[in-house]
């Protein structure tokens, strides 16, 4: 006759679903520290780094991000962001100085591109 589980058991499985709970917002809350604008500041292709005139990465608020017309939604994965839409998944990693960095396959092999966010700076916000 199995016998019902030690009141322990339950307590600590109780402690972990709650800390679950609770932990769950942490990765949502993150994107929006990450939001922002990102212009792309250069490419490595070939072993050449060339400057960079691509369209921005838009990092919104909500979690969505826009990238050269293609737009989904974006997680915070630790040093990691997530750009997925109904079809497609990629990684981008974050570095220091409000970077980021996206590594994809192009025509001519790996292609690295650098995005850096553009922090205005409080007082010189005036276009003269």
């Amino acid at each position: 006759m199995p016998t019902a589980p030690p009141v322990r058991t339950c307590s600590c499985l109780a402690f972990f679903l709650l800390l679950a709970l609770f932990l769950a917002p942490i990765g949502r809350a993150q994107s929006s520290n990450l939001a922002g604008r990102y212009q792309c500041v250069e490419v490595k292709a070939q072993g050449k780094v060339t400057a960079c005139s691509s369209a921005p990465l838009i990092l919104k608020h909500d979690g969505h991000f826009e990238l050269r017309g293609w737009e989904g939604s974006y997680l915070v994965n630790g040093q990691w962001v997530e750009l997925s839409d109904s079809l497609l998944k990629t990684r981008a990693k974050i570095e220091p100085g409000h970077k980021i960095v996206l590594h994809y396959f192009g025509k001519h092999g790996l292609v690295e591109m650098v995005y850096e966010r553009r922090v205005a700076e409080l007082g010189k916000t005036s276009l003269g």
